[in-house]
Parts: C-alpha cells; sequence; structure tokens
C-alpha cells in the first residue's frame, strides 16, 4: 500500500510537471524565437518604442515646466516696462474714429465676368474689408448685389465671410440700400473730378473685373439710374504709364488713405503699385521727372560751352 501510494504521489507530481514545464518552455521557446526571427534594426526600434512609452510622463512634466517658464517670463517682461506694450495697444485701439462715409462695392455684374475673375473680386473684396478693419478711419463698407459667382467663391474659399464685423452685405442692388441722392458712383469715365470727398455720401464702386472688355459699362449704369458719378483726381497728381481703371481693392484703399493723409497725393502713391509706374505731377501739368530733366538742360548752355581759349 506505501508503495502504491508513493507511485501515485510521483505520477501526480510528473503529471504537475508535464503540464507546467512545457507551458514555461513553449513561453521562452517563443519569446526566443520571436528574437530570432526580428533584424537587428526591428530590435532596436522595439527597444526605442519601448524607451518612449516608459518616458511619456516625463515628457509631459518637462513640457508643463516650460510653459510655466515661459508664462513667467512673460510677466516679468511686462512688470520691467511697466505694461507699456499693453498701454500701447489700448492706445492705438482708442485712436480710431470711424467715419460716416459710405463705400459701396456694386456685384451686380457677375452676369459679365468668368468664374476666374469673379475669384479676382473676391480676394479684392477681402483686401477692402482686412484693410478696413486696420484703418484709422474705417468707412462703412456696403456689399450690395451679392450672389451667382461671387458668392459661390465666397462659399468655397472663404466660408468665414459670414461672420464678418463691420459689413453690411445684400442680396439687394445698392439703389435699394442707399437713398438715389446720396449716391456717387466712382468711374474714370466720368467728366466729373472728385475734389473732396463728401462725409454724408455713398461712393459706389463697380466690382467688374473684365479686363476692359466692357468699357464704360459703369459709367453707363450710373447715368441710366440717374445718380451722380465722379472720377477721383488721378490725373491732377499722378501719371501713370498703364491706363486709368484700378482694381476695386486700389479704388477702396485710396479713399482709406486719403481720410488718413488728408491729400490725395499721398493717398496715391501710398496705394498705387509699382508695376503702374506712377509719376508725380506737379500743378502746371509737368512730372517732376520733367522738370528736373528741363532744370538740367538749362543749366548748360550749348553757346557758352567751354572752348578752348584762342587768341589771334
Amino acid at each position: 500500500m506505501a508503495d502504491d501510494s508513493v507511485k501515485s504521489e510521483a505520477s501526480a507530481q510528473q503529471e504537475n510537471g508535464n503540464t507546467d514545464n512545457p507551458k514555461t518552455v513553449s513561453s521562452n521557446g517563443e519569446a526566443a524565437a520571436e528574437n530570432q526571427t526580428l533584424s537587428k534594426r526591428q530590435r532596436k526600434k522595439l527597444l526605442k518604442q519601448q524607451k518612449w512609452e516608459e518616458e511619456r510622463e516625463l515628457r509631459k512634466q518637462r513640457r508643463k515646466e516650460r510653459k510655466q517658464q515661459r508664462r513667467l517670463d512673460r510677466q516679468n517682461h511686462q512688470e520691467e516696462e511697466g505694461g507699456e506694450g499693453q498701454n500701447v495697444r489700448k492706445r492705438s485701439r482708442r485712436e480710431v474714429t470711424p467715419s460716416s462715409l459710405r463705400l459701396v462695392v456694386d456685384c451686380s455684374f457677375d452676369n459679365l465676368m468668368l468664374i476666374k475673375d469673379a475669384r479676382k473680386l473676391h480676394k479684392q473684396i477681402q483686401r477692402c474689408y482686412a484693410e478696413n478693419r486696420r484703418a484709422l478711419h474705417p468707412v462703412q463698407f456696403y456689399l450690395t448685389s451679392l450672389g451667382g459667382q461671387l458668392k459661390q467663391s465666397m462659399d468655397e474659399k472663404d466660408k468665414g465671410w459670414v461672420n464678418w464685423k463691420d459689413i453690411s452685405i445684400k442680396t439687394e442692388h445698392y439703389s435699394e440700400v442707399v437713398a438715389k441722392e446720396e449716391l456717387v458712383y466712382l468711374t474714370s469715365d466720368s467728366p466729373n473730378v472728385l475734389e473732396e470727398l463728401d462725409q454724408k455720401k455713398a461712393y459706389v464702386i463697380g466690382g467688374l473685373v473684365d479686363h476692359n472688355h466692357h468699357k464704360g459699362i459703369t459709367f453707363e449704369r450710373a447715368k441710366e439710374l440717374g445718380i451722380d458719378h465722379a472720377q477721383l483726381p488721378l490725373s491732377s497728381f499722378v501719371k501713370m504709364n498703364s491706363r486709368k481703371v484700378l482694381a476695386v481693392n486700389h479704388v477702396f484703399e485710396i479713399i482709406l488713405a486719403y481720410l488718413e493723409k488728408g491729400t490725395w497725393q499721398e493717398a496715391f502713391f501710398t496705394v498705387l503699385p509699382q508695376r503702374k509706374g506712377a509719376v508725380a505731377v506737379d500743378q502746371d501739368g509737368t512730372t517732376i521727372q520733367e522738370k528736373e530733366e528741363e532744370d538740367s538742360d538749362s543749366d548748360s548752355d550749348p553757346d557758352t560751352s567751354d572752348q578752348p581759349d584762342k587768341r589771334v
């Protein structure tokens, strides 16, 4: 009986050994096999990944410390300057004086433009909006007759336009938004020259990019509606190599510059691009460059040019 119990105990131990040991051997074998199947580069990458995971919290703590240090540095810098930078921002904002002048971009020419030109007009309107937002004397900005290709471009390229501030965007024609007697259409074809801006008026800029395919159309529209029209006094102050027709944003920015600087000449030369070849014009109609050349010519008299002294 004793022998039987010893045999049974030995067999039980053998069974337990047979169930446990194979698992251990199997797992070790799998790990060894896995290490054998990985290349040196893969093992290195695996170790690097493990180290990255282990140091995750440490990196997080370092980022937090750097952020706190930057905050302290900013506070110390502001204390040293006595908050001067913040005061400058507030002071410059208080100096902004909105103008009662109204500028209207007439977008009723959508059917006369190609889609690429409508997109160009969209960019010009974006520029007008941005410049008005940062201007010293921002005007009351109106966008009328919005629709068609232009609205499609705005929806696709600039969905945030629906949240624009300090602008009145209308689907109606400008003649339905502003009283007729208050309107002045700005067109280079008008025989009337605008000498000064009337704060009670609403000046209309034709929203048309057509590369001069519809020359004079804004002037004709103004006459059809029976509203006042005028051109900027460009020829009185500037001589250009190119045509006098300006982009929508150039007209808009020139008026903003005039409100700030008080003179047309400064306004023109602040805004006009160099490719236009703008040259200042004096009161007698000659350019400054021409006058300098005339003065230079008058200084040298061909009759009294240097000649060798001949004695008889």
